[in-house]
């Protein structure tokens, strides 16, 4: 536990919260032991009911930090100061059954509070979705066990939120209020205490399930026949998603749950630390779907953090930036993107890799752009890739990861592949280097046929080709210093003595805009930016013809992800190298491939000149990936939100069966 103290600002303590406000921080810092700089420092930040309060800023700013320290989180390193008070509606309630002051709700102190009141204030006053979903749930226990654990936590909310709902709260939401659904499995008893029986523990965790969208309509739909089908299927995928352990779940399923936990006592405030981060777009946008739903239609108070503008636009109404702990700027969210008045938010909104960029830029320059593929078609390709297919057999279980996926790529071209997660992005990057067993078809990597080939028949394809994965951190030994990572593929394949491997190491640490010096250091020593620039030096070591970035900038801040980007643009251009560049991120792929090809389940469904492919799409498939893409600009992102459920009902109209 961190050390609380109130400190200087315990005066703001006894300040009156306004009755609009649900979780109210004033004068709020925190400051960790052998740091002379505050983490955060002079925090003013009030979250309202049915209004998203997002905090923005690049890694290590002190947004995370902030929350983590208001809910007594923090290390015991880390002294926390000032006052962060949330406010009781339930305390509030019972006041009034009590004759004493009528609707004036109690404001819990969490700054200096005790074990006890911080863990009762976890869950059912204030609700938290984790940036990493793996982390944030046991391994060892099911979805179910998980959630149902936190409702177990605080029978008394559970009891009072059902009973006070009513049979028919569900479907009223009048005022502005929190829709409070019935208490499964009978009448609600207002402040019981005690131990709630299995079978309503069970059937709450199955209503939060389907209400984060992951028993599809169960429980909403109609008595008619006609939906009796599509019940039942339903009620299977939550009875599966209920018995399933986190592994076995998608990353968006994952979040889901992550937000079905944190809701599990209808606490009215949430606070998400950056929810999407790594999700593919149209996981992202159905994340998103479900925190403004929270938001608009349940009054829940969200405190969204994020570095990731696009996203701002798309679900947040107030912004708050900030820098080196401390805030910057705040305003509504249009007049932020219309008008940012701080140098800082300006650059965070430059930095934002946008869908219509090569639109954007001097026209003759997309132009250009395509107008070197027919060149270097005449080339034989680095890549060629014919009626690809790969399986992955699993005991009884059979799955055709790619289906007769065919592509090539000419020397000097970038190549966007791009899909959701499960599309098989990765499995035909991963043909490409002999890693992933290939069924039938042909993959020739610089004249070599990979399918079939032994394992020494592969040492020119892996000598020829560098590989960018997603996460430097696990791609880079820990315990080697990164000169070493750099120098290893020198000495696997040979041809460099020790100068010769050493100087070569300072000339690429020189290439990615490291200096020579980091050559000396550990991964856990550098940032997350720092370490994607030795992972693309390390790929570089060989001067390889084709180089494969597999999601290279899929978690990075939106200035670090333009700096790695500019980094990639710069040395492709200069080296000449071929790339494959593996995204969900079509703003990104918009911003560095010249052809792009889209998968979806294993399938080319569309390939050509990225204008071509991202700005007029030919496939629906294409159209639902691009219209899920946020924009940095809340005027245009609504239009684009109405546009992409336009979509969305179209396509289940056109899947119904006929009457």
């Amino acid at each position: 536990m961190s050390r609380q103290t109130q400190g200087a600002h315990a005066q703001s303590a006894d300040a009156p919260v306004a009755d609009d406000v649900a979780l109210s921080l004033r004068g709020f810092g925190v400051t960790f032991a052998g740091s002379d700089t505050p983490a955060s420092t002079g925090i003013d930040l009030d979250l309202r009911p049915g209004r998203v309060q997002a905090l923005v800023g690049e890694s290590g700013s002190g947004k995370s930090v902030t929350a983590l320290g208001a809910l007594g989180l923090l290390p015991p390193t880390a002294t926390v100061t000032g006052s962060a008070r949330v406010i009781d509606p339930g305390a509030a309630r019972e006041a009034s059954q009590d004759g004493r002051e009528s609707g004036t709700a109690e404001a819990v102190e969490l700054v200096g509070a005790l074990r006890p009141v911080l863990d009762d204030v976890r869950g059912r006053l204030v609700g938290t979705i984790f940036q990493e979903p793996t982390t944030a749930l046991d391994p060892l226990e099911t979805i179910a066990f998980q959630i149902g654990e936190a409702v177990r936590a605080h029978p008394d909310a559970f009891g009072r939120a059902h009973a006070s709902a009513g049979p028919e709260a569900g479907s009223q939401a009048g005022g502005g209020g929190r829709r409070r659904p019935g208490r499964p499995g009978g009448s609600g008893r207002s402040g019981r205490s005690g131990r709630l029986s299995r079978a309503e523990v069970d059937a709450r965790v199955r209503e939060l399930l389907a209400r984060v969208g992951l028993g599809g309509g169960t429980g909403g739909k109609d008595s008619a026949d006609s939906a009796d089908g599509a019940d039942r299927a339903d009620g299977e995928v939550l009875e599966r998603i209920a018995r399933s352990y986190p592994h076995q779940l998608s990353g968006g399923q994952l979040q889901r749950a992550c937000i079905a936990l944190a809701m599990a006592c209808d606490p009215p405030v949430l606070i998400a630390d950056e929810p999407t981060t790594a999700l593919d777009v149209t996981v992202q946008a159905g994340i998103l779907d479900l925190l403004r739903s929270l938001t608009r239609d349940e009054g829940v108070a969200v405190l969204l953090i994020t570095h990731d503008m696009a996203v701002v636009a798309d679900v947040a109404d107030d912004v708050a930036v900030m820098r080196h702990g401390r805030i910057v700027e705040r305003a509504v969210v249009r007049e932020i993107f219309r008008k940012p008045r701080h140098e800082y938010t300006r650059e965070l909104l430059a930095a934002v890799p946008r869908l219509d960029s090569l639109r954007q830029e001097d026209p003759f320059a997309a132009v250009a752009r395509e107008s070197e593929a027919p060149a270097k078609a005449t080339a034989e390709p680095v890549v060629a890739v014919e009626g690809l297919n790969v399986v992955y057999r699993n005991g009884r279980r059979t799955v055709h990861a790619v289906h007769d996926a065919s592509l090539t790529i000419a020397p000097g071209e970038v190549l966007g592949l791009v899909g959701e997660s499960g599309s098989g992005k990765s499995t035909i990057a991963g043909t490409l280097t002999g890693l992933v067993p290939i069924a039938s078809g042909s993959v020739r990597v610089d004249g070599v046929e990979v399918a079939g080939a032994r394992r020494r028949d592969l040492l020119p394809v892996r000598r020829s080709t560098g590989v960018v994965y997603q996460n430097p951190a696990s791609s880079l030994n820990p315990r080697r210093t990164v000169g070493a990572s750099i120098a290893e593929p020198m000495l696997i394949h040979g041809g460099f003595d020790s100068p010769a491997r050493r100087a070569r190491v300072r000339e690429l640490l020189e290439a990615v805009r490291l200096p020579a010096a980091m050559a000396e250091r550990y991964p856990h020593e550098m940032s997350g930016g720092q370490r994607q620039r030795v992972a693309i030096a390390r790929a570089l070591a060989l001067d390889p013809r084709l180089v494969i970035a597999d999601e290279p900038t899929s978690a990075l801040d939106v200035s670090v992800q333009a700096v790695v980007l500019d980094l990639l643009r710069a040395l492709q251009a200069e080296l000449g190298f071929a790339c494959l560049f593996v995204s969900h991120d079509l703003a990104v792929v918009d911003s560095i491939a010249a052809r792009t090809v889209v998968l979806s389940a294993g399938r080319v469904v569309e390939s050509g000149p990225t204008e071509q492919v991202l700005a007029r799409p030919r496939e629906d498939y294409t159209r639902r990936l691009v219209m899920a893409v946020p924009v940095p600009d809340p005027a245009v992102q609504a239009a684009r939100r109405e546009r992409r459920r336009a979509l969305q009902a179209e396509a289940a109209e056109s899947a119904a069966p006929a009457a």
